[in-house]
């Protein structure tokens, strides 16, 4: 199964880019290569632009503690278990606890540092990061592995609470609610969200199908789209028979 998310708010947005570029990260920082660690210094350039963008730290510290009350309303089910939600609690209460641990505005650090910043000044040029226009940074990419990686470690390092509590979150938004089934007929299905809330739709389709959905929502109205992809003209086609797929509505 190929599963597709969908935000349906600008939060849900960043808190997704957030994940995904934590993710290519640590894979690239685990890297031997030097062009691994190039490519984890332009992925921390993205990282830190998207969070400059908003604030992060009172939204996630806000959400954490909605959440906490959330999951303690649960306290007094039957059928709820006293250990799993004491767990889910204590690691919300750590969240919290080290991101107020971080001082000053996120990605500060990340600003003072001067190095840094010449080669985030070129980074938006193409090309501009050849060994000729920073031979401080070919240097350092020709360090030992060990070094490079200990170096983006403890760049990476102000920023941990701040992805810890992401994938907090994106974790309870996902398990939020169950998949049901549906079919797109002749590859395209409409369903109203009048009595549906959600922040975030997750929809999972078989690989073998070979197809991409196109996905566009208001207020009232979910379109889903199944396309063939066409990776040589670049105009992908409708799908011109029914198409099975799993569909959750997400909300916190």
């Amino acid at each position: 199964m190929i599963e597709y998310e969908y935000p349906l708010n600008e939060r849900i947005r960043t808190l997704l880019r957030l994940e995904d570029l934590g993710a290519r990260l640590a894979y690239f920082c685990s890297g031997e290569h030097s062009l691994d660690h190039f490519a984890a210094i332009s992925t921390l350039f993205e990282l830190q632009e998207v969070i400059s963008r908003s604030d992060l730290k009172v939204d996630l510290l806000q959400e954490l503690e909605r959440q906490s009350q959330a999951i303690e309303a649960y306290r007094d089910m039957p059928d709820v278990s006293p250990e799993a939600l004491d767990g889910a609690l204590a690691e919300i209460r750590d969240a919290v606890a080290a991101m107020h641990r971080v001082p000053g505005k996120i990605s500060q650090h990340l600003r003072e540092n001067e190095w840094l910043m010449g080669i985030r000044s070129r980074a938006t040029i193409p090309g501009g990061m050849c060994p000729f226009d920073l031979p401080s940074y070919h240097y350092w990419l020709n360090c030992p592995a060990e070094q490079r990686r200990a170096d983006i470690e403890s760049w990476l390092l102000p920023l941990r609470p701040i992805q810890d509590a992401i994938l907090i979150i994106l974790r309870l938004l996902r398990s939020s609610s169950t998949a049901e089934a549906y079919t797109a007929h002749n590859g395209s299905y409409q369903l109203s969200t009048s009595n549906r809330k959600a922040q975030m739709l997750r929809l999972r389709i078989a690989h073998g199908q070979s197809v991409v959905p196109e996905i566009s929502a208001n207020r009232h109205l979910i379109n889903i789209r199944f396309l063939l992809p066409d990776t040589s003209s670049g105009r992908p086609r409708l799908v011109q028979r029914d198409i099975g797929f799993d569909l959750t509505f997400c909300n916190l």
